[in-house]
């Protein structure tokens, strides 16, 4: 059998998008493409615009897509959908996010990935594309270890095993063995879903050679919303499963903290400025180092518009920490609600 018929159709593909009309034919035609794709199931949280249209456009002259219905809305509850009416007919499966940009036969070198180092999930990494104007410097903050902290799946050529990355491909069995996406988080639901994988002794392998692409939030207050969410998820799977944090994530906990004692700086003054200043003098190193990384950026990439990196990473250290920090409190406070079992379709 040659490596063409090997690989034809054994992987199910999910595509969980809201309006991306503007990406989910690009993304759709990337994936009818590639060989090793099966069927491409777009699980469509109730678009407002044409995406809902697009995609039954695609599904009229290729019986390969399937447009199904995810009334929850969020990425988690529609590929538990997906593997749900599809999984018993395949091995694998891949979640495709349509806010993406894909290399040419993503999944077929995924699958070799797979089948290569013998692991259960495969994860890739990711570079962040540059637009203009502040997505440019989102862009550059998010590409650049002030905005990753060093993230091993962060425009990263490493490869190897390891605890979590961009989700990519999975083992149906295991992904179901483990319960599937925990359709309580809209949010970090992939590294919470990488915690159980590992406990249950599947192996996730970072696979540098099947890099996408990202397009950042375009917009201070949507990149904001976007970090903000993350930290609240993050918080959410470190009490869950008693984690232990890494530095580059204590780092920016202390962010929000640190802000705080500067808009109380004044009120020290009164007391004493010598207690103002070491109020204020945190935050101010902080926001100090961020700038002036920015600028660092934009001189190597001879970009003006790269000098947002500096106030990106700002928004995203902030937003990142008050979220962790809002769902601490409130597991506190509500321990009875915050603290219940965790949704997983395709547990016990």
């Amino acid at each position: 059998m040659s490596r063409s018929a090997a690989l034809a159709g054994r992987v199910l593909a999910i595509v969980p998008c809201l309006d991306e009309e503007a990406n989910i034919e690009r993304v759709v035609g990337r994936l009818l493409d590639d060989e090793a794709v099966g069927i491409i199931v777009v699980a469509d949280g109730g678009s407002s615009d044409g995406t809902r249209s697009i995609v039954a456009q695609l599904a009229a002259h290729s019986d390969r897509v399937e447009l199904l219905d995810n009334p929850d809305r969020i990425q988690s509850t529609g590929v538990n959908r997906a593997v749900a009416r599809h999984g018993d007919d395949y091995r694998w499966l891949v979640r495709v996010d349509a806010h993406c940009a894909y290399p040419a036969n993503y999944v077929s070198c995924l699958l070799s990935a797979a089948e290569r180092a013998a692991s259960q999930s495969v994860v890739v990494s990711m570079e962040t594309i540059a637009g203009e104007g502040f997505s440019a410097g989102a862009a550059a903050a998010q590409n650049s270890r002030l905005g990753t902290g060093g993230s091993a799946h962060r425009a990263s050529d490493r490869s190897g095993y390891v605890d979590h990355g961009h989700h990519a491909m999975m083992e149906v069995e295991a992904f179901r063995r483990a319960g599937g996406y925990c359709e309580n988080m809209p949010c970090n639901e992939d590294a919470e879903l990488d915690v159980r994988l590992r406990r249950q002794g599947s192996r996730i392998w970072l696979e540098p050679s099947a890099m996408i692409g990202y397009y950042p939030r375009g917009t201070p207050a949507a990149l904001f919303r976007q970090y903000y969410r993350y930290g609240i998820g993050r918080a959410t799977t470190v009490r869950r499963h008693r984690e232990k944090m890494r530095a580059r994530q204590i780092l920016p906990l202390l962010i929000a903290p640190c802000v705080g004692a500067l808009f109380l700086s004044p009120l020290a003054a009164f007391v004493h400025s010598l207690l103002a200043a070491a109020l204020a003098l945190p935050a101010l190193a902080w926001a100090g180092l961020c700038q002036g990384w920015g600028v660092k950026l934009a001189f190597e990439q001879r970009r003006a518009d790269v000098l947002y990196a500096g106030t990106a990473a700002m928004i995203m250290h902030f937003a990142w920490s008050l979220g962790f920090w809002r769902q601490l409190v409130e597991a506190f406070l509500r321990p009875a609600a915050s603290g219940s079992e965790p949704l997983l379709p395709f547990s016990g």
